[in-house]
């Protein structure tokens, strides 16, 4: 899309909406009859997650100068681990309450749009950043 002329800030967003819509199908994972269709669309979903987050991994390339970059990732991928620790307890609690993934597949399958919903809000239109001095603590 970039290089036919689409600005950043619809290809982005466009990339990343499909791509949480794509996850969606995850919902379905609970109650497959079949195996084979529980691994299809637990693959699609990996896929689909692959590609959000991708995409998600070039937004600070997009708006922040080259010097912010790194620390800005950095920052964003010790926010995914931290973010991964705490979601393991409560699957363990989850699980042990309830013992079903139902919940848990509501709640992966439901993430990517609240997190393109937070982008967008946040950042209704990406910009780069110019003339201003980012500082990162």
């Amino acid at each position: 899309m970039l290089r036919r002329g689409v600005g950043v800030n619809v290809a982005r967003k466009l990339t990343l909406l499909v791509c949480a819509a794509l996850v969606l199908p995850v919902w379905l994972v609970d109650g497959a009859r079949e195996l084979w269709m529980a691994v299809l669309l637990i693959g699609l979903a990996a896929a689909a997650h692959q590609a959000f987050s991708a995409n998600l991994y070039t937004f600070p390339s997009d708006v922040l100068p080259r010097s912010a970059v790194a620390s800005v990732s950095g920052i964003g991928g010790m926010m995914g681990a931290v973010g991964g620790m705490l979601f393991s307890r409560f699957v363990g609690q989850v699980l042990q309450a309830g013992g079903s993934y139902r919940i848990l597949f509501l709640i992966a399958g439901s993430v990517y749009l609240m997190a393109l919903t937070v982008i967008h809000v946040l950042s209704p239109r990406l910009r780069r950043v110019t003339g201003a001095r980012v500082a990162l603590i």
